[in-house]
């Protein structure tokens, strides 16, 4: 079924699973906004909305899958006729239209979300699979909660979901519970006992509920999965989803794991930024590829090593995805080096004597003052203490 082995898919569902962040909700025209701009990216699955859910997320999906052409446009379903009707209605004007349609497969939930059996629930999930599949030739299937599902009625279930015409195969750990080892153990485990695997695509969907949703894609990648599912910044309920930029960056970083995607990295800071703005959600500074932080060198040990050679302390360019540059910033911890290439931006050169004085008084304007800019560094530098002394008693 895949033409590339070693092709990873990148399924976004931040206008589905993104959106479910209590205040986070955006309009249709905001949405469909981000569709174009994930289709610039180069994803290519979009989720773009739960149908059944709400009028508005209906009218999203209709819209959505007017605006984009190359992605496919997903709808989210449960395994009842209804939904699934709902779905199909609001992708009528999709060129690539996909139902995700699923249902637990944890005992937990079969019992205490649905309250029925192991063979009650399979014949609910091959009914759905069948029922969708009469009307949308790609379905995608989600096995809730499989994550602590037992694996032997996990590969029962897949089996007989690909059989029904599941083309995509989805393992969520919908709480974020795996282990990593634990995570790929599940995914190697249907990929050598599924006797159909090889007619559908196996799909991670991870949440990182104990900071595990990354590495727990890539640990399902590493064991057969080729679609990758997660959010922009990695928004979503809770702790949220799997950061689509982490994962990307990872595979184009460790190229010995031999797997590709089509995203434009480049694209990622600005998009970031529109996530970010739109639904209201600040990024974390120490977010790892997007964060305000993550090009920025403050400690005089890590700028020195960067100023003789920025690979001592970057494994990834800030132009790889769009950062507008690293930045050397100044604090107290800042070493002589970094001093003297900023002052040196500045047209200010100094001999090694001249350099050690300024250096001085430098640290004790940086006790003082948290945030050291241009105006700071050429008033430090007209040679007298005043401004030094000003700082000091605020």
């Amino acid at each position: 079924m895949l033409h590339d082995p070693n092709r990873v898919y990148v399924f976004d569902t931040t206008l589905r699973d993104g959106e479910q962040v209590p205040g986070c909700q955006l309009t249709t025209p905001e949405k469909i906004e981000i569709a174009r701009e994930l289709e610039a990216l180069g994803v290519d699955i979009i989720e773009a909305g739960f149908p059944i859910s709400s009028p508005g997320d209906f009218q999203s999906v209709v819209e959505i899958s007017k605006a984009v052409k190359n992605p496919t446009v997903c709808a989210l379903t449960r395994a009842n006729k209804g939904d699934i009707d709902a779905a199909v209605e609001s992708l009528r004007y999709a060129k690539h239209p996909r139902i995700h349609t699923g249902i637990g497969s944890s005992d937990m939930h079969i019992k205490n979300k649905f309250n029925s059996t192991r063979e009650e629930i399979l014949v609910r999930a091959v009914e759905a699979v069948k029922y969708a599949k009469k009307s949308v030739e790609d379905i995608e299937f989600y096995a809730e909660d499989a994550g602590r599902a037992d694996v032997h009625y996990l590969a029962q279930m897949i089996e007989a979901v690909i059989e029904a015409g599941a083309t995509v195969v989805n393992i969520p750990d919908t709480n974020g519970y795996c282990l990593p080892d634990q995570y790929g153990q599940k995914i190697k485990f249907l990929k050598e006992n599924v006797k159909n695997i090889d007619k559908a695509i196996i799909s991670v969907h991870c949440h990182n509920d104990l900071g595990l949703a990354t590495a727990n894609s890539i640990a399902g990648l590493q064991n057969g999965a080729r679609q990758i599912e997660g959010t922009i910044n990695g928004i979503g309920e809770r702790a949220g989803n799997t950061s689509i930029e982490e994962v990307v960056m990872i595979l184009k970083t460790h190229q010995v794991l031999g797997l590709h995607t089509n995203i434009n990295t480049r694209n990622f800071y600005e998009l970031s930024r529109m996530v970010s703005s739109q639904m209201r959600m600040p990024v974390q500074p120490n977010k790892a590829i997007v964060g305000s932080n993550a090009f920025a060198h403050s400690s005089g040990i890590h700028q020195d090593g960067f100023l003789k050679n920025r690979e001592n302390y970057e494994i990834i360019r800030p132009e790889d995805v769009g950062f507008p540059n690293a930045s050397i910033v100044l604090t107290a911890r800042s070493g002589r080096h970094a001093l003297k290439f900023h002052l040196e931006r500045l047209g200010i050169n100094l001999n090694k004597e001249e350099l050690g004085d300024a250096y001085h008084r430098f640290l004790t304007l940086a006790d003082n003052k948290l945030d050291i800019n241009d105006d700071d560094l050429l008033l430090l530098m007209t040679g007298d203490n005043m401004y030094v002394q000003s700082v000091q008693k605020r």
